[in-house]
Order: structure tokens, then C-alpha cells, then sequence
């Protein structure tokens, strides 16, 4: 069903309990606008209440391009008011890194420049083989700020240099050797079925509280990742999933979850 608040750049649509959210300019090659990258904050900072909800997949319309970044045709590409010190896209990742839903990418073709901030937001990646990556910003003297923020733990140092210096495109088997994506295939939408049905059978409150868990230890030393950790640990224990998982275990049963 459609979110009809949502702009007309955005279609926000709910397929079961997978939220999608389709970037619908493709004849801008799904370049950002300020309304689509507003849009998507909203988005996943309303589903972060529906309990319904167990997933939100972004993509972009057609088989040419995720998002080929900020639309460079707009007079204001990068930002819509400097006396503003919080940007569309700063705002984006920041709703994308506190999200509890886990995000997955759908890469469907070019996914360039912000595009790859989009792609690295996501926890999880599956892209067509005939997609390809890049961060081009050299080329039309500017860097990828941003993006770095949400790329560097990604790939490797030296890669991720390499990426932004030459401004040069990866093919789809370079991202997946890279460790961008998780999955490259001739048919994307069979293998982004396929890995989120291997997540909707599992525990809403296990994978809500452990995305929680993962985010929040990305940047902690080892003694405080630990200290943190081992008091979430008994909190997992006192889900109701939990109890339900180890009873259908003992049983011998398909667990049916209550996601609380």
C-alpha cells in the first residue's frame, strides 16, 4: 500500500511486512533530490513503530541505476540552506544508523557517488551483476564526505582510497570481492527474496535488539564493547522470543514469535 504523504519522487509501499522505499526518478538515473532523501527519513523513522514491519528495502525504479547521487542538474545539489548545519543526507544516515529495522539494498543497476552512501547505510546488499559502483566526486572537484562516514568500516583502507582518488567504477564482482554487497546475481529480485525470507522466519525482538547491539559497539574499545554486551546479553534472555525459541527448540517445533 502507498504512503500517499510521501513525495511523488518517493514511493513508499508495504509488501507483508517488508517496507519498501523505491526511488521513482529514472530518467535522473534515481539521482537524490532534497523531497526523496526527506522522504526516506521519515520513512524509516515511522517504521520504527510498526511492529508489523520486519524489513525495509531501498532501491531505485527501472534497471539502469539504485541512484547515480545528488542530481547535479539542480541548482542546489548539495544543500538547500546553508544556515541549516543539519543536511538531507546527513539526516538520511543518521535516521538509517538508529534504525532497529534492518535495511537492505537493492541494487539494481549504477549506484554512484551518494548512491553508495545509500547502499552503505543498508546492513545488508544484493546487486544485479550488471551493476556497477563508484565514488566519481574528483571528477567534478568535490570528495565523498559523507559517504565516508557510512563506507569506511566497509571496505578496506586501501580500496576505499583507491575509490575516491581515480573516481573509477567498480563492476559488481569487484563490490561483492570488496565486501560491499552480499550477493551478486542475474536475478536480484529471486536472491533479495531469498535472503529476506531467510530473516522474516527468525525473532523480531532478537534481531531488533541485536541490531541495536551491533550499532552500538561499532565504535567501543574492547573492555567497554564487553562491559556492554554482557549486560544485553540478559536482557536477550528476557524476551519473550526467547523463552519461545528455547521451548520450540526442546519441543522439537517451529517457534511462533510474538516479536516482544
Amino acid at each position: 500500500m502507498s504512503d500517499s504523504a510521501s513525495p511523488p519522487e518517493l514511493r513508499v509501499e508495504s509488501r507483508g511486512p517488508v517496507l519498501w522505499l523505491i526511488i521513482q526518478r529514472e530518467e535522473r538515473r534515481n539521482a537524490m533530490s532534497h523531497g526523496v532523501l526527506a522522504g526516506m527519513t521519515q520513512a524509516i523513522d515511522a517504521a520504527q513503530g510498526d511492529r508489523s514491519l520486519r524489513a525495509i528495502v531501498i532501491t531505485g525504479t527501472g534497471d539502469k541505476a539504485f541512484c547515480a547521487g545528488a542530481d547535479l542538474q539542480a541548482a542546489q545539489a548539495f544543500t538547500s540552506d546553508y544556515s541549516e548545519p543539519y543536511g538531507h543526507l546527513a539526516l538520511l544516515l543518521r535516521r538509517a544508523k538508529a534504525s532497529n529495522l534492518p535495511l537492505v539494498a537493492r541494487v539494481n543497476g549504477a549506484c554512484m557517488a551518494g548512491g553508495m552512501g545509500l547502499l552503505s547505510m543498508c546492513d545488508l546488499a544484493v546487486a544485479a551483476s550488471h551493476a556497477v559502483f563508484g565514488l566519481p566526486e574528483v571528477k567534478v572537484g568535490v570528495f565523498p564526505a559523507q559517504v565516508l562516514s557510512v563506507l569506511q568500516h566497509l571496505v578496506p583502507r586501501r580500496r576505499l582510497a583507491e575509490m575516491c582518488l581515480t573516481g573509477e567504477p567498480l563492476t559488481a564482482a569487484q563490490a561483492l570481492e570488496y565486501g560491499l554487497v552480499n550477493y551478486v546475481d542475474d536475478d536480484v529480485d529471486a536472491k533479495l527474496d531469498w535472503l529476506l525470507q531467510r530473516m522474516l522466519d527468525k525473532s523480531p525482538a532478537a534481531i531488533r535488539r541485536g541490531l541495536y547491539t551491533m550499532k552500538k559497539i561499532e565504535t567501543m574499545g574492547f573492555e567497554e564493547s564487553m562491559s556492554f554486551t554482557e549486560s544485553q546479553i540478559a536482557l536477550f534472555t528476557l524476551t519473550e522470543d526467547a523463552r519461545e525459541g528455547q521451548q520450540a527448540f526442546q519441543q522439537k517445533r517451529k517457534p511462533q514469535w510474538t516479536g516482544r
